[in-house]
């Protein structure tokens, strides 16, 4: 594995660990169909492995399995998986895993204090701990010092301070599902380094999942693709599939100016630096605007300004006369608007897609706003089953959004903001965890809203995204 200049490797202290899965199968609970299915797999202590293959073909079932955390209700397992000869339940402690969603592994209010929680619980002496955290932290490129609040932390940040974690603990086994995906350039080359260096003297075996595979092979000894009915390997010459490769996406017409951040800035209570500085944008009808830069510098922030999610704390986001007809006292400014003004008018999709879902159901999630509007429940379901086949959701109409893959779920969030038509999209990181196949597809939706003359503003930091549909760019 190539190394590159910075701190001291993370030397690893569980040893490297031999992986051997022969059949293996798992089907989730309320699931008729397998997640994953016939998978034969050998992986040799300290071996580098990415794990490649379509949105929604198993990959974080996969990591999970390795992980032994598939213990929910009524989840098959079918086949052998162990990890150095035992159950992968029983070799948790010499394992870490960063999962898709950060939130979801931060457990202390504090930077520094969560990534000492896992030393802490894994017995490592006091006087050892804070010196790992210290290493762990510089090791990322995170760029705050321990006592910087998680919740001050933007998706990024949040993304790095995990890695933080599971290196800290020098695990024999590295899992790590899109470790780069809510990463600027340099965060996601400093999190390659830093991976490259925790496992340069072969102390950790490592699988990684990513969809930005390009970057990664230099740094793997092979590429495993996970498929219908297995696995498949691929040979050093393998390269990923280009997504842009014919794309061909409708021209936009030039229209009106919808929304307009006016000197808009906001701070979070009790911050002593805001979150976002102030602003000034507007967002064009029939345009794509992509809002772009470092992690951390209020880009999320921005989005929930512009969606009316949230109100200013400095200056305004202002309405046009466009979309304030029908609201309520004609308040211009949209965090003003009642739900049922907003969903008609702007369709967010927010960083994490988990925490938009209502329902229990696929289908459901996608007529609820519509029928909230007012529509007909036949032209609500019309445009569901339109939406789900559109994105290649079909099959798990009857599913419930929770048991998705993330780049299933990142489909579903934006198929839920398209659903009732607005005047003005708001999308943060909309292409998250999409394969080359499901990423054109949701561009080619985003041009087709565009061209029909709805206003979109997306954060992002896919350079391929912004190349292809933006129109406008502001970078904070």
């Amino acid at each position: 594995m190539t190394t590159t200049r910075g701190p001291a490797p993370i030397r690893t202290e569980a040893g490297p660990v031999r992986i051997v899965a022969r059949g293996l199968g798992v089907r989730h609970a309320s699931r008729h169909a397998w997640a994953l299915t016939g998978v034969d797999l050998v992986v040799e202590p300290g071996e580098r492995i990415l794990l490649t293959g379509a949105s929604g073909a198993g990959k974080s079932t996969l990591l999970a399995a390795l992980a032994g955390i598939l213990e929910a209700e009524g989840t098959e397992v079918a086949g052998e998986l162990t990890v150095d000869g035992a159950s992968p339940r029983d070799a948790r402690g010499r394992l870490g895993i960063l999962a898709q969603d950060p939130d979801s592994q931060l457990v202390m209010t504090r930077a520094g204090d969560d990534v000492a929680f896992g030393l802490e619980n894994a017995g490592i002496p006091a006087e050892r701990i804070w010196p790992r955290v210290d290493e762990a932290l510089a090791a990322v490129g995170f760029p705050y010092d321990r006592d910087r609040p998680t919740q001050a932390l933007s998706g990024g940040e949040k993304q790095r301070l995990v890695l933080a974690g599971v290196l800290a603990r020098r695990p024999g086994l590295v899992l790590l599902d899109e470790p780069t995906a809510q990463l600027d350039p340099p965060g996601a080359s400093l999190v390659r380094a830093a991976v490259a260096r925790a496992t340069a003297d072969r102390s950790a075996t490592t699988i990684v999942v990513d969809h930005d595979a390009a970057p990664w092979l230099p740094l793997v000894d092979r590429v495993v693709e996970v498929v219908a009915g297995g696995v498949v390997e691929h040979g050093p010459g393998w390269r990923p599939a280009s997504r842009t490769a014919g794309l061909h996406l409708l021209p936009p017409p030039d229209g009106p100016v919808l929304l307009t951040a006016l000197g808009a800035g906001f701070t979070y209570r009790g911050a002593t630096a805001p979150a976002l500085s102030r602003v000034d944008v507007p967002v064009r009808a029939g345009r794509a605007l992509a809002v772009t830069g470092s992690n951390g510098t209020g880009k999320s922030t921005l989005a929930l300004l512009l969606a009316g999610l949230r109100a200013p704390t400095t200056g305004r986001v202002e309405a046009a006369p466009e979309l304030t007809e029908g609201v309520r006292r004609g308040h211009r400014e949209p965090h003003r608007w009642r739900a049922g003004e907003l969903v008609t008018r702007i369709g967010t999709v927010f960083q994490n897609p988990e925490q938009q879902f209502l329902t229990g159901r696929l289908h459901d999630e996608l007529t609820l706003g519509p029928l909230r509007s007012g529509e007909h429940a036949a032209a609500a379901r019309a445009t569901a089953e339109e939406l789900l086949e559109r994105l290649g959701l079909t099959a798990f109409a009857d599913a419930n959004p929770y048991t998705l893959s993330g780049g299933q779920q990142r489909r579903l969030s934006v198929a839920t903001a398209l659903a009732t038509s607005p005047r003005v999209l708001v999308l943060d990181e909309p292409t998250f965890g999409q394969d080359a196949a499901t990423w054109r597809e949701l561009v080619t939706l985003l041009a087709e809203q565009r061209a029909r003359g709805c206003a979109v503003a997306v954060v992002t930091h896919d350079a391929d995204l912004v190349q292809v549909l933006a129109d406008d760019r502001i970078s904070l």
